[in-house]
Parts: C-alpha cells; sequence; structure tokens
C-alpha cells in the first residue's frame, strides 16, 4: 500500500511516498515560500523520479495541526483535492504526534512544542509505554512559562520553538530537559505517512468534505474587536 503524507502545518513544508516496508521519496523544504506554489510540483517530481503513477497511491495523510493557519488550510485544501480526484481515503496525523515521533526514546517524557506566535507556544506531552508513544495531555497554547510550570521531570524538548524559546527553557530548568538534535525537531511528511498508515489500517479516516484542521485557538480573524 503506497501512501502519500503532507506536511503544510510549519514553515517546513514537504511531501512523501512510502510503502509497507520504505520510505520511497521525500521532500522537504524549510524556508518562507508559500506551500501552494510548490505541493503539487513537487509530487509530480516525486513520482517521475520513483517510476509511479498517481493510481498507485492507495491513501493520503495530512498534517491536521495545531500549526500555521494559512499552512493548515493550504495543505488540507490540497490533500482533500488530491483524495477526491485519486478516489482514495484520507486521514489526518496532529502535528504535535508527528513531531514528537521524532524521538525514539522511551527512557524520557517528551514534549512537543511549536512557536505559536503571540508569545504562546502549542505543546503536548508524550510518553512510550511498552514501546508506543502516546500523548498523555490535551493539546494546548499556553505562554511558554505556563509549559515550564508543567515540567517536573527529565523531559525531551522537540519542536520549532527551541530556536524561540531555547535560552528561556534552558535558564529556568537546567539539566531537567533535553532538546532533540536540529534533524529531528521539525515536523516530517514521511511520519505523517507512517502514521496515517497505520491509522488508515485501523480504518480511522476523516470525511472529505466536512474535516477541518486543529486549530486551539481562534484565527484573529474570527477574534472580533470588543467594541463590536
Amino acid at each position: 500500500m503506497i501512501i502519500l503524507g503532507i506536511e503544510t502545518a510549519t514553515m517546513t513544508g514537504g511531501l512523501a511516498l512510502i510503502d509497507d516496508n520504505k520510505i520511497i521519496s521525500e521532500y522537504t523544504l524549510n524556508m518562507k515560500t508559500t506551500h501552494s506554489s510548490r505541493l503539487l510540483p513537487a509530487l509530480d517530481w516525486m513520482l517521475k523520479d520513483a517510476s509511479l503513477d498517481k493510481g498507485q497511491i492507495e491513501g493520503i495523510a495530512i498534517s491536521i495541526g495545531p500549526g500555521s493557519f494559512t499552512g493548515l488550510r493550504i495543505g488540507l485544501a490540497t490533500a482533500k483535492g488530491l483524495a477526491m480526484g485519486f478516489d482514495v481515503p484520507l486521514v489526518g496525523v496532529p502535528t504535535l504526534d508527528v513531531i514528537a515521533y521524532n524521538v525514539p526514546c522511551p527512557k524520557y517524557q517528551v514534549c512537543a512544542v511549536l512557536d505559536a506566535r503571540k508569545k504562546e507556544v502549542y505543546s503536548a506531552f508524550y510518553r512510550y509505554e511498552n514501546d508506543i508513544l502516546e500523548r498523555k495531555s490535551p493539546y494546548e497554547v499556553i505562554s511558554p512559562s505556563e509549559l515550564i510550570e508543567q515540567i517536573n521531570e527529565k523531559t525531551i524538548i522537540v519542536g520549532d520553538a527551541i530556536g524561540v524559546y531555547g535560552d528561556l527553557f534552558e535558564e529556568k530548568l537546567g539539566d531537567m530537559i533535553l532538546f532533540a538534535p536540529k534533524t529531528q525537531r521539525l515536523p516530517r511528511s514521511a511520519i505523517v505517512a507512517e502514521i496515517g498508515l497505520a491509522k488508515l489500517r485501523a480504518g480511522e479516516t476523516i470525511d472529505i468534505a466536512s474535516s477541518e484542521p486543529i486549530y486551539i485557538r481562534p484565527s484573529d480573524a474570527e477574534i472580533k474587536p470588543k467594541s463590536e
């Protein structure tokens, strides 16, 4: 079974094709460019280089947030269009789960943290149970200081918020925390596809017409001025 994974929840955008046994191809670009301008051209390039046809894709997995409002909308709209066009099921994969999956360490608690702007972060805690990564807290949008107050044991921090708040984490938590390496901090489309494949086999698909991203907080456009 060949699955297409799509990641656009952060500035890092990408696509990956995997099957039951391996990563076939993965494309990642971590730059301030519009995801919509490169997703479909990248998919065509990947399929051509892998000598695959679009008809061989049997499912699509999309990173559904939290993350960039614009990136999430672009990614989900693209995934929906491809799922309808290819007549294949669509699976949603929470972005913080994708980031936490980067850390294959059953010894310590894992905290996935994304920069949410506005001096806040998106976060969730994870722990390995019987070698399976399980989420142990709700998806939250909170201040870095509030997150620090929740950490009271050795914890691996992973996510792009390290680049913004890493110094604060070190100052307040010291040797209680470890930072994931730079190569493991960003969401990967191959992991979106891998988690998506497991969800697809479990029948955990999402409705193409009605599905929405995980936003956690309202967008600026949805926040009305108090005077209204």
